[in-house]
């Protein structure tokens, strides 16, 4: 029996696939042009190596995850915002806000405040934004306040510090700003509003990996590429320590003098 009330299985299935479709680019195989694309730090891989007592193997198969990793991010966030098209009256739109909720019969944001629409901004991790980003975000609330005294702003946090529904005070030209309907919210207690049902993000996540799993093996979505990396130095290296050593030199500091 599909336990999750506010997401059909068809649908919810639908996002984890389409998720795991936006890994594609990042489960393409590294060769060593691919894996030196953004510039590697040889110096740092060097020091980690023999810090954390690594083979040239594990450390190079470590820089070449930390690189996919940055891109998945991205991919995660997708997950977290678009899930919401598929709940009733949500709606995820092209530009703007990232989640827009809306319920005539009135959302309780607070304990003694209701409205009848919801602005959006979402963020994976409550770190995520320096001051500049939160001065402009919280511009944005107040001027969508401005235009409707019937909706409240929400600026939405997958990992936030702890639960948590609660005014969002910023600094804003050097002066303290808050507002009660720009409020600081994480993605379990946004889940209650939008659902009504306290434990909803909760029964998401313990659902998530079962789906997960079903869809790899229903879609092959799992084909894990094989990584030249390590062979590619090896042969420049000829199998020579500080042959390898100089060859990773060469990643970052092929035009610098002496290499």
């Amino acid at each position: 029996m599909w336990p999750l009330t506010f997401i059909s299985e068809q649908n919810f299935s639908k996002h984890v696939e389409a998720t795991i479709k936006n890994y594609g680019s990042k489960l393409e195989s590294f060769n060593l042009k691919k894996f030196n694309k953004n510039v590697v730090d040889p110096i740092k891989l060097i020091f980690d190596k023999s810090v954390y007592g690594f083979t040239w193997e594990e450390i190079i198969k470590n820089e070449i995850f930390r690189q996919r990793d940055k891109s998945n991010n991205n991919d995660i966030g997708y997950f977290h915002q678009r899930i919401f098209q598929y709940i009733q009256d949500c709606k995820v739109p092209t530009n703007g806000w990232d989640v827009i909720f809306k319920n005539s019969a009135g959302i309780a944001i607070s304990d003694n405040d209701k409205v009848s629409k919801i602005f959006v901004e979402m963020k994976n991790k409550h770190n995520t934004m320096n001051s500049s980003s939160s001065d402009k975000t919280y511009i944005k609330m107040q001027a969508q306040l401005l235009e409707d005294d019937d909706c409240a702003c929400l600026l939405v946090e997958a990992i936030a510090k702890k639960s948590q529904n609660i005014t969002w005070a910023v600094s804003v030209d050097g002066q303290q700003k808050k507002h009660r309907r720009i409020r600081r919210v994480s993605m379990d207690k946004f889940y209650e509003i939008v659902t009504g049902q306290e434990d909803a993000f909760y029964q998401m996540c313990m659902q998530l990996p079962k789906t997960i799993e079903k869809v790899v093996a229903e879609t092959g979505a799992n084909a894990v590429p094989h990584d030249s990396v390590v062979d590619e130095l090896r042969e420049v290296s000829k199998g020579n320590e500080q042959s390898l050593i100089l060859a990773l030199y060469m990643l970052g500091f092929s035009t610098y003098r002496g290499f």
